[in-house]
């Protein structure tokens, strides 16, 4: 059965056909179903919705007379081919940002934000201790290991996130999973689904998406200059609260210490606790590093995230945890049931990277080459835009914000980059309420780019937007 995804809402006193028939409509008119496709039987519908059939089929006979759909006899209702361009006026159904597709589009310079200098991974090294770590102890690898994850790799990980960026822990308050979404996902077991959880806005999207998965009440809380508004927080009556303070995400202010200091005296209240993803804590190029949120916290309020996906590689999803000890508790009493989502394999090899002093150095040598890369766009950028560009977020981190001054919407933009095979990127799908009224914000990654690529994609860019 094509599969369906509605949540009907029995209070709202609009009749639950008319909510049906929308869905369709808007599904129907955006391409998500296509032509051709079959809609499910209306027992079958009905069944998995938990509707009657009387309702479906008053909403599929609204379908069918206003031609989206098409009766063929004994076998079922099929999608009709439209011409999706008379729809680009209808109001409820908007072509995003994100439905923005790049079928055929190779681009020359790609200004991504989640990709990495590989060029400066050291692939001999790496291939090596896994090789290494296959024949140690040869087939114990092979089976399943411990829940939160080997203990080894959560020593020195305990031992690493003291040293650098203040957090203090032992390694049985740390839980390895694979990537950052998975552990938000186990976070709100954890804590639970009945809590009131808040968030940035603007903020990461798949956090907020993982949120949502998980069925909770998630409040947007607007931003100030320094980070999360603390009035809002404290209107929304949350309990939990996802921040990014070391760089926030996608704006890039650090918040300073005295924000710090408020947000830990909010979480104090029973209940309440603190999320703080520090996705890319390790570059910062302005500045002394601020201490951790976890590290200041004396009331265990603060759950510490951390990741390889920025200061190695991506595709190694190997993500962190740091527990307070009530909930490592009640992870303890309720969820070792989960199986650890991490190869044991990639697990010991990073291990054996930490310990044998590759990671230190590996760390040291791409603060180098992420500053040089930073330096190289802030340049390029101050030579070819001048005063019609605004650079935003350049304390930390692999990517920047450009508010461009040129009278274009943010989908004008990223178009006209891409007549130039230059993929640049939005903030628009960062907001959950309404944008603010302001010029346009690109975000431009620089991590996976060459200095050459990224002053090639600033001088394109210049004649793109024709600055």
């Amino acid at each position: 059965m094509l599969e369906i995804t509605l949540d009907l809402d029995h209070g709202s006193g609009e009749p639950l056909y008319i909510q049906l028939y929308n869905f369709f409509k808007k599904e129907i008119q955006t391409g998500k179903i296509e032509p051709g496709e079959k809609l499910p039987s209306k027992r079958k519908l009905s069944h998995h919705l938990r509707i009657s059939q009387n309702t479906v089929e008053t909403a599929y006979e609204q379908l069918l007379a206003e031609g989206y759909v098409e009766s063929v006899e004994r076998k079922g209702i099929y999608v009709k081919e439209l011409n999706r361009d008379l729809f680009h006026h209808v109001d409820d159904v908007p072509k995003t940002i994100k439905e923005m597709k790049d079928e055929g589009v190779e681009y020359e310079v790609d200004f991504s934000h989640g990709t990495v200098a590989l060029e400066h991974f050291p692939f001999p090294i790496w291939r090596k201790l896994t090789i290494q770590s296959l024949y140690e102890e040869e087939s114990s690898y092979f089976l399943n290991g411990e829940p939160q994850g080997e203990l080894p790799l959560r020593e020195a990980i305990s031992k690493y996130i003291y040293q650098s960026r203040g957090v203090r822990c032992s390694a049985d308050q740390i839980i390895i999973g694979a990537g950052t979404q998975y552990l938000i996902s186990l976070l709100t077991m954890i804590i639970g689904k009945d809590a009131v959880y808040s968030m940035e806005d603007p903020g990461f999207h798949r956090i907020r998406e993982a949120f949502k998965d998980q069925g909770v009440i998630l409040k947007p809380i607007p931003l100030d200059q320094d980070g999360i508004d603390l009035n809002h927080l404290v209107e929304s009556k949350a309990k939990v609260t996802y921040v990014t303070p070391s760089h926030q995400f996608p704006k890039g202010m650090v918040m300073p210490i005295t924000k710090r200091m408020e947000l830990l005296k909010w979480a104090e209240k029973q209940g309440r606790y603190i999320i703080e993803d520090d996705y890319d804590g390790e570059f910062r190029y302005k500045g002394k590093p601020i201490p951790s949120l976890q590290g200041l916290d004396i009331n265990s309020k603060v759950i510490y995230l951390g990741t390889f996906s920025k200061s190695l590689i991506p595709s190694i999803r190997i993500s962190y945890m740091v527990l307070p000890d009530r909930l490592l508790e009640k992870y303890n009493q309720d969820f070792t049931i989960y199986k650890q989502t991490v190869s044991r394999l990639h697990q010991h090899t990073l291990w054996q990277f930490m310990i044998n002093g590759h990671w230190e150095r590996h760390l040291n040598k791409m603060r180098t080459v992420y500053r040089k890369k930073q330096a190289t766009l802030i340049r390029s950028i101050e030579k070819y835009f001048g005063q019609q560009a605004r650079i935003i977020g350049d304390d930390t981190g692999l990517h920047i914000l450009l508010n461009v001054r040129n009278q274009l919407s943010e989908k004008e933009l990223i178009e006209r980059a891409k007549a130039y095979k230059v993929k640049v990127y939005p903030t628009s799908v960062y907001y959950e309420n309404n944008l603010p009224e302001q010029e346009p914000m690109i975000l431009l990654g620089f991590g996976g780019l060459t200095e050459e690529q990224i002053e090639q994609g600033i001088q394109l860019l210049k004649e793109a937007w024709r600055i």
